[in-house]
């Protein structure tokens, strides 16, 4: 392969094992799709699960470049794109799973439909930590729960990725915001326009009768899964929506059903694997861009940097919980 038609990337042969950095070859842009080359690519918990083969809805044959969220700028459209034109600084929810190329590599082709125009006054990092966190929050708060002015949205795991978007649109919707967190994320929840309560030292019970009254609250967004979401049938109001993006497992329905409240799943991943619904994507990614340039959204990085070559060190941290925000690789300049 020449310089022309090949590229790096991070490739990762077996599940759990180490990416080998290699040259590959690049792709061409077919029916619909948008060469990028691509200047970052945001890491996500799915990322992890992903390479150690535990996503078994989000299988991806191996050897694979991995890589869910990027940000880039078009080089080349293929037939039919009349949405983009070279030069276009993008970003988007992509690839990484069902077969297709992710994100860890120089270029990708990709679907058009998935793609938006990046923030104006956001850097390359800042847009790839946002695509698969704003779409998860979006699909829970707007498509599900069409949250609106005037409710009580209570977000659980508000410190975390989903949860500070979700925190963020929730307020940019006029609702009245409140975020579960530990304590040590109090002044984080608080900086983004949410009341903070501190999980780990306040009950259900309590914090429901401290904010409404033991009304509960009109919409319950739930980004942890687990306890949280049995927590979260037991906080929402009468009548009211429980979304989780993690509801898996085995749950009691009793509360959520004595309140007469209804419950949505989101699955983010849906329109990559199956290929329905993918400009809706598309069209949610261009909200976030009005959202941000507005001033009213901005996802939380960690400001230590990696490169195609120390992806494995940026899972560890991931995985070892010791991350400050969303962890980006800068793939190119």
């Amino acid at each position: 392969m020449n310089q022309a038609n090949s590229m790096k990337a991070a490739v990762l042969e077996t599940h759990g094992g180490p990416f080998r950095y290699a040259t590959v070859a690049r792709p061409v842009p077919g029916q619909g799709q948008v060469l990028v080359r691509i200047a970052a690519s945001g890491i996500n918990p799915l990322d992890l699960k992903i390479r150690s083969g535990e996503a078994t809805h989000a299988k991806q044959a191996l050897p694979a470049v991995l890589g869910i969220d990027l940000a880039g700028v078009v080089v080349s459209v293929g037939p039919g794109v009349i949405s983009f034109s070279k030069g276009d600084e993008v970003f988007g929810m992509t690839g990484g799973v069902a077969g297709v190329q992710g994100s860890l590599a120089e270029y990708a082709a990709v679907d058009a439909d998935l793609l938006a125009i990046k923030p104006g006054n956001f850097s390359m990092r800042e847009a790839a930590a946002l695509p698969l966190v704003f779409i998860t929050a979006y699909e829970g708060l707007i498509d599900r729960a069409n949250v609106r002015s005037g409710q009580t949205v209570l977000v659980q795991g508000g410190g975390g990725g989903i949860g500070h978007v979700a925190i963020q649109l929730a307020v940019a919707k006029g609702a009245k915001v409140f975020a579960t967190g530990s304590g040590s994320q109090s002044d984080f929840i608080q900086s983004l326009g949410a009341t903070p309560i501190n999980y780990q030292t306040t009950s259900v019970e309590k914090y429901v009768a401290e904010h409404t009254g033991g009304r509960g609250f009109d919409v319950v967004y739930d980004t942890v899964g687990g306890a949280s979401l049995d927590a979260s049938f037991k906080a929402v109001a009468q009548f009211g929506h429980v979304v989780s993006a993690l509801g898996w497992g085995t749950h009691s329905l009793a509360p959520l059903s004595f309140r007469a409240a209804s419950y949505s799943g989101v699955f983010t991943l849906l329109p990559l694997i199956t290929g329905v619904g993918r400009a809706h994507h598309g069209e949610i990614l261009r909200e976030a861009t009005r959202l941000a340039e507005s001033g009213a959204l901005l996802p939380q990085l960690d400001s230590r940097r990696f490169g195609l070559q120390s992806v494995a060190d940026a899972h560890a941290l991931l995985a070892g919980r010791k991350t400050l925000g969303k962890l980006v690789v800068d793939v190119s300049a």
